[in-house]
């Protein structure tokens, strides 16, 4: 049986973000299990567009009632589009994290990384030997 938490369709981190492919552009967010774990957010920093990150590197981070955490990019590549709603409303990353909780959009550089992140099953395998 799957997890409603963990949707099929999408790739993880190791990190505990989500990666939703299409074509050569990555939507990014933070997984159901992450916003639990950092409780209400209460603010985001986002990259500016046009910003070119690398696969596991920082591009921005989450504050929350409880701690500050750094996001992690699942790629490399431009980013392309980023959620400004999530400027005046970070807790959607609460209520929402795997729709209008979405943080940037990347413009892949190299599509071998894909093969890098996990899938559903193997992210879900993360979660219980944490």
């Amino acid at each position: 049986m799957s997890d409603p938490n963990i949707p099929e369709n999408l790739k993880y981190t190791n990190e505990h973000e989500w990666a939703r492919v299409e074509g050569n552009k990555v939507t990014v967010g933070i997984t159901f299990h992450a916003q639990s774990t950092l409780g209400d957010v209460v603010y985001v920093e986002l990259p500016k567009v046009g910003t070119t990150i690398d696969q596991g590197e920082p591009f921005g981070t989450v504050e929350s009632v409880k701690a500050v955490s750094e996001l992690f990019s699942p790629v490399s590549g431009k980013v392309v589009k980023v959620n400004e709603e999530l400027t005046s409303a970070p807790e959607t990353l609460n209520t929402d994290p795997y729709g209008d909780g979405w943080i940037v959009e990347i413009e892949l550089s190299d599509t071998s990384q894909l093969s890098e992140l996990l899938d559903a099953a193997a992210y879900a395998k993360l979660l219980k030997e944490a």
